[in-house]
């Protein structure tokens, strides 16, 4: 499959946008339904969702663009077709070699003329990638951005007319969102070296900011904007106070074995250990960061993409571009740095649109560890007072008694009329209650102890405990020792925890995370005001279950559902690529529940267009035959 235009032999530098007159509007039109065709005949899909339609409309009459969708909702499709369609390459700028190669791998297997240029090739493929791009026989070619700036790749490029430069993952160019990379910041000059040619950056997670930043730096002067809603509404959002983290992660998981998910910890140690203990209970777990060695990653990855039911214990270090679409699960027992860093991570579970779930749990710990490392880090004061803000917002978020969904959509300038009924506290909604004298005790005990101590003293000298750390600064003498004799070490910590969250309490940093008082605390220590808190759900205890059978498949369809399975799996063994590759999990359902006799019946499944049935078709067709027959 090629573009439908004939090829430029030099790029275009004198041309220049244009108003669409008559002419150039029908010409538009006419290529949008050229779009649709492709949109059936190579992707399977029968129409297009959201606004991919205005995007690749705005791609196609050569204007820039600045694209929010959220993960799973499409984004590739915005600047793969524009490939396809407008006369040249397509240029893709990816920041992980992963993702360029299970974006290429998948777009082979539906006949789309694409490459990859990285490190992972030796000389010899690559003089292979660069001589395609030289001879124009290529729809679309994925790039890092170090790699397309080199200058030996942007002459390269120079040589050759491009139909679209698209900028995945674009947030990565601004130094105030989540992920930051500084090789993102040279990008700006594709501008200068490429006028005319229609540049596109995506991302699935940008506030206003952030969003306002992309478009300064990549000078995205005119862009238009699309921004989608942020609701995915198949996810279950639901955050715990946490208590024993191991523990409750098992009583989490206890029911989802044999299914695909990620759990993030924010330390190595902890990965391992994580990864470690859930191994040692029967699950199918890999450790994933940064400190592993190269090979024993890239393994890693590939069972989690190649094989059913991996979890993968990580750092952040995992999981951008990932494509997998069955991830029924992510899970945090650790808190993330910020609101947009958690929507991006979560965004894994569920791309196929089916139910997944969003399951975290966060402690005092986590707060001091987090403002501990904002305020050590060495960034300039500006820098520090917006991750200081974003750390408050996702405490906040994590703390709201009103429907979870609506508060994060409102984050992002979202927003939904109702409460979602689908997260856990539509499900299960908090007790509050009058938490006024218990802040008062606390305060008052970290003012008594001299602003000096941390959590752990502090509650020891509330609860009355004679430590040695109280015998030896007399703290037995106290006021406040023992006036919290009555409530529980877990209880206090939750007090204080939400005391810290609402800025009563500070964690100083330079003096190893002792309490102060802020000048918010006056009036609550005064009287003037009153407090409600949290009522903590208790931790459950872990449920014994059976295996759950597939997601919507019926009992007396199990053995057909596995066959199906069985035969994707043997096909993407030898072609080399992800199960999900060949037809994903929604695909094999349709085939399932219709029993399509023919390639006609086929090609009304969504996901399947022309060149997988050509190439999948009939032995899909005898399986379900012989499964009729048997």
């Amino acid at each position: 499959m090629g573009a439908c235009f004939p090829k430029r032999s030099i790029q275009g530098r004198s041309w220049q946008r244009r108003p669409l007159n008559q002419q150039a509007g029908a010409k538009i039109n006419g290529m949008l339904q050229r779009a649709q065709e492709l949109l059936r005949n190579v992707y399977g899909y029968a129409r297009f969702r959201g606004r991919q339609e205005e995007v690749i409309a705005t791609a196609l009459a050569g204007e820039d663009a600045l694209v929010l969708m959220p993960t799973g909702g499409g984004k590739s499709l915005c600047y793969q077709l524009p490939a396809m369609l407008r006369p040249g390459l397509g240029v893709v700028v990816s920041p992980l070699i992963a993702l360029m190669q299970d974006q290429v791998a998948a777009l082979k297997q539906l006949g789309v003329r694409s490459a990859f240029l990285n490190s992972t090739l030796s000389f010899q493929e690559q003089r292979g990638v660069q001589e395609d791009v030289a001879n124009q026989s290529l729809d679309l070619l994925y790039l890092a951005p170090e790699r397309l700036l080199q200058e030996e790749t942007l002459a390269l490029l120079a040589n050759v007319p491009l139909a679209v430069i698209a900028i995945d993952e674009a947030h990565c160019v601004s130094q105030w969102g989540h992920d930051f990379r500084q090789d993102y910041l040279g990008l700006n000059i594709l501008r200068e070296r490429f006028p005319g040619v229609p540049r596109m950056a995506l991302t699935a997670t940008a506030d206003a900011l952030t969003r306002r930043e992309i478009l300064a730096r990549l000078e995205l002067n005119g862009a238009k904007q699309f921004i989608s809603g942020f609701d995915r509404p198949n996810i279950r959002y639901t955050v715990r106070a946490k208590a024993d983290a191991n523990a409750q992660l098992l009583a989490f998981l206890e029911d989802r074995r044999h299914e695909a998910g990620i759990v993030y910890a924010m330390t190595r140690k902890k990965v391992e250990a994580t990864a470690q203990l859930l191994a040692e209970r029967g699950f199918t777990a890999l450790p994933y960061h940064a400190g592993l060695p190269t090979h024993e990653r890239t393994e890693h990855q590939g069972r989690f993409l190649y094989e059913d039911g991996v979890v993968i214990v990580a750092t952040i270090a995992f999981g951008m571009g990932i494509d997998k679409p069955d991830v029924r699960f992510v899970a945090h027992v650790d808190l993330p740095k910020s609101v947009e860093a958690y929507y991006q991570e979560t965004g894994r579970a569920g791309r196929d649109g089916e139910p997944a779930e969003a399951w975290m749990v966060y402690g005092l710990q986590d707060v001091v560890r987090l403002r501990q490392m904002v305020d050590q880090s060495e960034a300039g004061e500006e820098h520090k007072r917006i991750e200081r803000a974003k750390l408050d917002a996702l405490l906040g978020w994590c703390e709201v008694t009103a429907c979870r969904r609506r508060a994060l959509l409102e984050h992002f300038g979202d927003g939904l009329a109702e409460d979602c009924g689908n997260c856990d506290i539509c499900l299960t909604p908090p007790q509050t209650w009058d938490g006024t004298e218990e802040a008062q005790k606390l305060l008052s005990c970290v003012y008594r102890t001299g602003q000096y101590f941390g959590a752990g003293h502090v509650i020891d000298v509330l609860r009355g405990k004679d430590t040695a750390k109280v015998q030896q600064r007399r703290h037995q003498n106290l006021s406040t020792f023992g006036i919290g004799a009555d409530r529980s070490e877990v209880q206090w910590r939750s007090v204080l925890r939400q005391l810290l969250v609402q800025g009563h309490l500070h964690a100083d940093a330079e003096r190893y995370g002792a309490l102060r008082l802020t000048a918010k605390s006056r009036p609550l220590l005064k009287g003037a005001e009153r407090i409600r808190l949290r009522q903590d759900a208790a931790a459950k205890p872990p449920r014994k279950t059976t295996p759950k059978p597939a997601q919507d498949v019926a009992p007396e369809n199990q053995g057909l559902w596995d066959k199906l399975r069985d035969l994707r799996r043997r096909l993407a063994e030898e072609a080399g690529v992800p199960p999900y590759v060949i037809f994903h999990d929604a695909t094999l359902k349709e085939m399932v529940r219709l029993r399509p006799s023919s390639a006609e019946e086929l090609l009304t499944l969504h996901g399947i267009g022309q060149t997988k049935l050509d190439r999948y078709g009939s032995v899909f067709l005898k399986a379900l035959r012989v499964h009729e027959e048997g």
